[in-house]
């Protein structure tokens, strides 16, 4: 398993970042820079995406969730407390892994996080572009790709953007959907013991709309009244690569509220 440090300073928690299906840490890389001058970042290439080795296309999300726990073990002091957060995908991990952890978790942030059953939307049109096509035709398809998925507005699709999922996909190798379908962040989210946030784009269209948007508030709340939930104005579910000024700004004051005190 491949993770990706960046050392900074060490008088707050370390940060773990858990990044989407068919992703890699790279689906943080506009807050990277900002986040690790505040602590140390450690982002994963989760099993069969990215860098990372492959891992039996079916494997569940109690298996992923070890070798990432173990992972965390490996590169952390024995004992060593931590935030984690996790996109999409990511978020049923990171979610897991807190459970597992138990105490030795801090915080848990779900950002656009899938695992929400019949309140995540599965969206149409999505394309995976035939080994034949152009360069230029291939990028083409993930431009449209982003447009449905991941970005509210297509001035927010530049080249980075299209590099990125394109890399990315074409790396991916195992088969996330059927978790992110799954109700697996409902399941595991009363047995977590760290503190717990969200974060969503308004315009995420994994969301369903901003009505269950607003569910997966309830839920969270239902367990920790005060816990911090955040929806941000006109971006959608690649919230901290669509605005990440304010993605970052609201993720800060989620940490600071995490750990005060």
């Amino acid at each position: 398993m491949v993770w990706h440090h960046w050392n900074g300073p060490s008088n707050c928690l370390p940060l773990i970042l858990l990044h989407g299906g068919w992703g890699s840490w790279t689906h943080w890389i506009k807050c990277v820079p900002y986040l690790a001058t505040r602590t140390r970042v450690f982002a994963a290439d989760i099993p069969g995406m990215g860098d990372s080795a492959d891992i039996d296309r079916h494997a569940n999300i109690e298996i992923l969730a070890r070798l990432i726990a173990t992972g965390i073990e490996d590169l952390l002091s024995d004992g060593e407390r931590y935030d984690i957060a996790g996109f999409s995908f990511g978020g049923i991990a990171a979610a897991h892994v807190a459970s597992l952890h138990k105490e030795r978790c801090n915080s848990f942030t779900a950002v656009g996080a899938a695992g929400f059953g019949s309140l995540h939307r599965a969206v149409a049109g999505i394309q995976l572009p035939a080994p034949n096509l152009t360069d230029e035709e291939i990028n083409v398809i993930h431009t449209n790709n982003l447009k449905y998925l991941m970005l509210a507005h297509e001035r927010s699709i530049d080249p980075l953007a299209v590099h990125i999922h394109r890399t990315n996909i074409e790396r991916g190798r195992f088969r996330s959907r059927r978790i992110s379908m799954s109700k697996a962040l409902i399941e595991i989210l009363p047995s977590i013991k760290a503190k717990i946030g969200g974060i969503w784009g308004a315009l995420d269209s994994t969301g369903n709309g901003i009505a269950n948007i607003k569910k997966r508030r309830d839920i969270f709340r239902a367990l920790r009244p005060n816990c911090p939930f955040d929806i941000i104005e006109e971006c959608g579910h690649w919230v901290m690569y669509e605005k990440p000024e304010s993605f970052i700004n609201t993720f800060n004051d989620h940490l600071c509220q995490y750990n005060a005190g």
